[in-house]
Formats: C-alpha cells, structure tokens, sequence
C-alpha cells in the first residue's frame, strides 16, 4: 500500500483499493490480509507527529 500524505483523497483512495484487494482474496487468507494492513497502519500512526500536549 503507497500512501502519499500530501493528498488524503489519494490516501483514501488506496485504502479503499487495499481493502478491495483483501476482500477478493479467499477466506482463508483475509485474516493475515488484515493483519498486515494494521500492522503497516499502527506503524505509521506510531511514526507520525506526537501532541505533546495530550
């Protein structure tokens, strides 16, 4: 998944596709599907901006 954080509607857009993408696959691989997916997305919201205010 290529995510360009200038653009929310380009993010959106690849979100949607990757989710596309995990619910075409057989049952039996869309749990690791998903997994990957909020492994990659944890990961960035871990690197992104800290408020230090909260």
């Amino acid at each position: 998944m290529s995510m360009d954080a200038a653009d929310p509607d380009a993010r959106r857009e690849d979100l949607v596709s990757t989710l596309d993408v995990i619910e075409d696959q057989p049952l039996s691989e869309r749990a690791a599907a998903y997994t990957r997916l909020h492994d990659d997305l944890a990961r960035r919201l871990d690197s992104g901006p800290r408020d230090r205010l909260a």
